[in-house]
């Protein structure tokens, strides 16, 4: 049975608690969750940008991904939506996974944070899974083909946001009914097995005819 804890005292679902001064800090476990999917996601901006230079030098240059027509990381630089803010969206990546990575560390070491800061970071990681959701669109529906380290990037960021989700209702710091706070301290890995499972099947009808022929 889930039972509700008070906010400062640690709870026994969540691994984390607040200070008397309103600070949270959280789990080693979530704590390396984002250390891992921001390391992750850093791995893949720092592939794809290296690539993007290495196509500017050089027009003929194919990427070690590019393995076929639909599985093509040329196709994707070489598209606009590449550039969805006038610079190389993994540049952006660089930034973004790195101060995930930072956050993750700094709570390794015991570092709290008020409520603003989590509410913050969770904005962080809205924009960060709503951007991969368009570029997922694209990708699948106007560019015609898939990036694998695209779709690295995208799987951390889906991870990290709904676990930071979940973190953020189980403390109350966003407001949330008895029922979802208790499925988030008992399932919080449910959604976003459930989010990947479906971009997989989206990909895989996508293309049915290609993967099946």
């Amino acid at each position: 049975m889930t039972t509700t804890a008070p906010r400062n005292h640690v709870r026994s679902g969540a691994g984390s608690h607040a200070d008397s001064g309103g600070a949270f800090g959280a789990s080693r476990a979530f704590a390396w969750m984002l250390v891992i999917t921001g390391a992750a996601g850093l791995l893949a901006a720092w592939v794809i940008t290296l690539d993007k230079f290495k196509l500017a030098e050089d027009p003929d240059f194919k990427a070690g991904c590019s393995l076929n027509p639909i599985v093509s990381c040329n196709n994707i630089m070489e598209s606009d939506q590449a550039a969805a803010f006038g610079a190389p969206n993994p540049m952006i990546g660089l930034v973004a996974y790195g101060i995930v990575i930072c956050v993750g560390v700094s709570l390794l070491s015991g570092a709290r944070f008020p409520r603003w800061y989590w509410l913050a970071f969770h904005a962080g990681t809205l924009f960060g899974v709503g951007f991969c959701t368009w570029l997922m669109y694209q990708s699948l529906y106007n560019i015609g083909s898939l990036c694998l380290w695209c779709c690295l990037a995208w799987a951390a960021t889906i991870v990290m946001f709904w676990y930071v989700t979940a973190f953020n209702v189980r403390e109350g710091l966003l407001p949330a009914p008895g029922a979802v706070r208790g499925f988030f301290e008992e399932f919080p890995w449910v959604v976003p097995v459930a989010h990947i499972g479906i971009i997989g099947m989206l990909i895989l009808t996508r293309w049915w005819t290609f993967w099946t022929s």
